[in-house]
């Protein structure tokens, strides 16, 4: 399905050695003809790290995207009575937020995004970036694969010599993912 006028949230968690290619990766949604909107995660939004400022990163994406990031648990709560989205990418996603997905907590903006964009039974996109994905978020993530409108971007190991329980998901995959999870199917082969 085609991304050109869907409405799509980018939601932004704190895995910041990613960024480069997320950055990458919105710019690219936005030139699809997609309208954009991101959410930054409460870490996210806070931690400047050796990648970069915090917000510095809020201003790329607003300047990608042309809106202002959401940045409260308020702020993207009405994602869910307005249906305001037709397609939710957490983009990266962390193993702390996959945990607390899985589990139903809903304290930060990207939890809420989810909680509020699901309720509507539209597709949540996952692209993880954890370096427990094969310890222990293996359950986790199992119960989000088998999750009613919950999709991932393709992923596999990263480092299997120096960090063998991390994944990441292939970023060059998010438009095609994305194009099948709005037509309620899961872009194969999930692992790679």
């Amino acid at each position: 399905m085609e991304l050109k006028g869907k409405k799509i949230g980018v939601a932004v968690t704190g895995s910041f050695c990613t960024y480069e290619k997320v950055f990458e990766q919105l710019e690219k949604l936005k030139e699809t003809g997609a309208e954009i909107v991101t959410i930054f995660s409460d870490a996210s939004q806070t931690i400047d790290s050796r990648f970069g400022a915090a917000e510095d990163f809020m201003k790329k994406a607003e300047r990608i995207t042309g809106a202002e990031p959401l940045r409260t648990i308020s702020q993207a709560e009405p994602i869910g009575p307005k249906s305001l989205l037709d397609l939710l990418i957490i983009l990266p996603c962390t193993g702390n937020t996959i945990a607390k997905l899985a589990n139903g907590i809903t304290d930060t903006p990207v939890l809420m995004a989810a909680k509020a964009h699901l309720r509507n039974e539209k597709p949540l996109l996952i692209s993880i970036s954890t370096n427990d994905a094969l310890g222990m978020n293996m359950r986790n993530i199992g119960l989000l694969l088998n999750a009613k409108n919950i999709y991932f971007v393709p992923f596999g190991q990263d480092s299997p010599e120096k960090k063998p329980n991390s994944m990441i998901a292939k970023t060059e995959l998010v438009i095609p993912a994305a194009e099948m999870a709005l037509e309620g199917k899961q872009y194969q082969p999930v692992i790679r």
